[in-house]
């Protein structure tokens, strides 16, 4: 292991019944200097000391998540349960990530949106907005999921697709890579987008 980059301070807060402990960065990597205080997370393993990962703002990983490579947590975001942040993914906003969930590749959650369960969100994929993906629901590619779309058992929404509106999508996968499903659409139990 590198040598730490970062430290615990004795600025704490309470939350979900658990203390946060705020960083501080102890070297210079990416973004952060030497001195610059950043989120705040449960304890080290939370964190890795390698990579140019971090926790910024007021975001809060906590439980037994992760934050390695180059992920970043930013503004008021959490990640928790025993959910992963990893490769080049960014959380931002007021997105939570939870349960066993885990964003990867270059994707980002961000605004109100929740990834949870055992759902995976990687690739350049765009989860914002309230939208909602969980149970085993994959988003990846060039996919977007935005308004007030939930995506859940599942559901595969990939290549450039975009979901959006009130849509619900289950037991549905979503092929057609130019497709924009941005209406009060439920679909369920569907398996083939392309042919519709």
């Amino acid at each position: 292991m590198e040598d730490k980059k970062y430290e615990l301070t004795d600025s704490t807060i309470e939350y979900d019944e658990k203390t946060l402990y705020q960083i501080k960065a102890l070297k210079d990597f990416a973004d952060v200097k030497a001195g610059d205080l950043g989120g705040y997370i449960e304890k080290e393993d939370n964190l890795s000391h390698e990579g140019n990962c971090w926790v910024y703002d007021k975001a809060k990983v906590f439980g037994n998540a992760e934050v390695y490579d180059n992920a970043q947590i930013k503004h008021k975001a959490k990640v928790a349960g025993s959910s992963k942040v990893y490769e080049n993914a960014e959380i931002f906003g007021e997105a939570e990530i939870y349960v066993k969930a885990q964003i990867y590749g270059e994707a980002e959650v961000g605004g109100n949106a929740q990834v949870y369960d055992n759902a995976e969100v990687y690739g350049k994929a765009q989860v914002y907005d309230n939208s909602e993906v969980y149970e085993e629901a994959r988003v990846y590619g060039n996919a977007k999921v935005y308004d007030y779309a939930v995506v859940y058992n599942n559901a595969k929404v990939y290549g450039n697709a975009e979901v959006g509106g009130n849509t619900q999508l289950r037991f549905y996968e979503f092929v057609n890579e130019n497709k924009k499903m941005i209406d009060n659409v439920c679909l369920l139990y569907t398996s083939d987008a392309a042919d519709e």
